[in-house]
């Protein structure tokens, strides 16, 4: 029997293998050079990123309007898996600069967290590049495996193993649903390859058959526990508060994007003439969630539940502007979720600064008073809390105006409204850290900042990014709208 082995691109894969080689090599120096400073091993990753940052870049040039299949057609470099791979890189470069000094303060200042962010980081470029429902399944898992290992990083805390554990059986049960899914796809079409199956589905005029229905709601399922949407949202809140904060912070930005990603481009794509029916549960779905994440986080009095139940909320947000499936709605999407990275991991690195260890100051009524103490630092955090409640001029207000926009050309006027409510709900939850930092006396003394030039400069770059985008938005918009992914 001839096996035919399929021919390789490597050039289109360039930036996966060298952030691979780059956590192979934190990892080997981490065993083989004990004595060196961990903080070395985060200087590499973040040089590993930068250089991954710049051939994604260079990767751009050659895919304006024509995409690059390789490996059998399972992979595939466009402006849609490029715009993606700039949110995971930017995402994983401001969490290691908010690392370094962190780890050391909790005293987990272990080397292999860096090789689990540079593996989780790998995972999600695969799963933004992948054409076939095989390769996302790869790339889900080397990014969730990663993601579970880094949950229970404070091995030592019950909290974190808490967190570490219900993430871990409830996203291999999730992954139940998403392998059951895939199995019925390429049960009905006889393919597992994203453009085969939208083009049988076509061909065929097979959008009501019931293994193609079942198996795109099972996708629904697997899909929807990644992004953290109601109702299987259950995970989120326990896991953000017990995971280390810098990686409740990393799992609040680029693998939520991912799962975005992936979603985007099976139901675009292999799924475009289930339209009609897939919009209507993600009508409900987008609803649900909105409300359900917005209303909750008001009762909450835990910053990092707060946060965790608002980023809920966003994936709502998000989840609307998926309805629409038209390139406006997706461009939305893309300039929506580097927004998101930028106020969100932002907003942790301000808690990340206020935390000290054994006592993170997690409660809100921790930062009563902080606008007499430490000015800078609130006005700071109230910039990222403004945003996230899409108070203008800052990037969160125009995020959701691309959003809500959107939904309203496409004529969900009704799910639109719903948003608009949604989001001045959510107003009142992050506005209620403000009121606490400049209007309530000091509930107790502050510790000395856990400040270091990596967080400083993280800081930078995240304001940076949430005023910038805010006020000129434009660039980043017409790049958005080159990567869309039309079907």
């Amino acid at each position: 029997m001839e096996i035919t082995i399929p021919p390789f691109d490597l050039k289109s894969i360039a930036p996966i293998i060298l952030i691979t080689i780059a956590a192979m090599v934190v990892l080997i120096t981490d065993v083989f050079f004990k004595k060196l400073p961990k903080e070395t091993l985060g200087y590499l990753s973040f040089l590993a990123v930068l250089i991954t940052g710049l051939i994604t870049f260079a990767q751009s040039g050659s895919t304006v309007y024509s995409p690059v299949y390789s490996f059998s057609d399972t992979f595939v470099v466009d402006n849609f898996s490029i715009f993606f791979n700039y949110i995971f890189l930017i995402s994983t470069a401001i969490v290691i600069l908010m690392s370094v000094y962190y780890l050391e303060q909790e005293g987990v200042n272990y080397g292999e967290y860096y090789t689990l962010l540079l593996f989780a980081t790998m995972g999600m470029m695969l799963m933004a590049g992948a054409a076939d429902l095989i390769t996302i399944f790869l790339g889900l898992e080397i990014m969730s495996i990663s993601l579970y290992v880094l949950a229970g990083f404070r091995r030592e805390r019950m909290d974190s193993n808490e967190s570490s554990l219900k993430y871990f059986l409830l996203g291999a049960f999730a992954t139940c649903f998403l392998l059951y899914g895939i199995a019925l796809l390429y049960g009905a079409t006889g393919t597992t390859n994203i453009k085969e199956i939208g083009t049988f589905i076509t061909d065929n005029h097979a959008f009501s058959n019931p293994m193609i229905v079942m198996g795109a709601s099972l996708l629904i399922i697997g899909f929807g526990f990644k992004m953290a949407a109601v109702p299987f949202h259950k995970w989120v809140p326990d896991v953000y508060e017990g995971a280390p904060t810098s990686v409740t912070a990393f799992m609040s930005a680029g693998p939520k994007a991912a799962a975005f990603a992936v979603f985007l481009r099976v139901f675009l794509v292999s799924l475009p003439g289930l339209e009609q029916k897939w919009s209507v549960i993600l009508w409900v779905m987008a609803a649900l969630t909105m409300t359900i994440g917005n209303v909750v986080a008001i009762t909450q009095s835990n910053i990092k539940r707060m946060l965790a139940y608002s980023s809920i909320a966003h994936a709502g947000y998000v989840l609307m502007a998926v309805i629409t499936a038209g390139s406006s709605g997706t461009a939305s999407i893309l300039f929506y979720l580097l927004v998101y990275v930028f106020m969100n991991l932002g907003a942790f690195a301000v808690i990340m600064i206020l935390g000290k260890k054994g006592d993170e100051n997690l409660q809100i009524d921790d930062y009563s008073g902080l606008g007499y103490k430490h000015p800078v630092l609130a006005i700071v955090m109230s910039i990222f809390m403004f945003s996230l409640a899409g108070i203008p001029p800052f990037a969160g207000f125009m995020g959701k105006f691309y959003i809500f926009s959107a939904a309203v050309e496409s004529g969900f006027v009704i799910l639109a409204v719903i948003g608009v409510i949604n989001s001045v709900i959510s107003v009142y939850y992050y506005l209620r850290v403000t009121v606490v930092m400049y209007m309530k006396k000091p509930a107790r003394d502050f510790a000395p900042l856990s400040l270091s030039p990596y967080i400083i400069l993280a800081l930078i770059i995240t304001i940076w990014g949430t005023i910038h985008l805010g006020i000129f938005p434009s660039m980043i918009i017409e790049l958005a709208r080159k990567s869309v992914l039309l079907p």
